[in-house]
């Protein structure tokens, strides 16, 4: 029972941690572009002529 005095304060924490960082990485707008990037990776940019 003493664990949960310890457990139940730490998740929450753990959890809001999360949502901060979560929202963080979206108003630097990190998810912004998702197809973009894997696009471009597929595109040769070497052209033989």
């Amino acid at each position: 029972m003493e664990a949960l005095y310890l457990l139940i304060p730490l998740s929450v924490c753990l959890v809001a941690l999360a949502i901060w960082v979560f929202f963080g990485a979206s108003d630097s707008g990190q998810f912004d572009d998702l197809e973009g990037p894997g696009i471009r990776v597929l595109h040769d940019d070497d052209s033989v002529e």
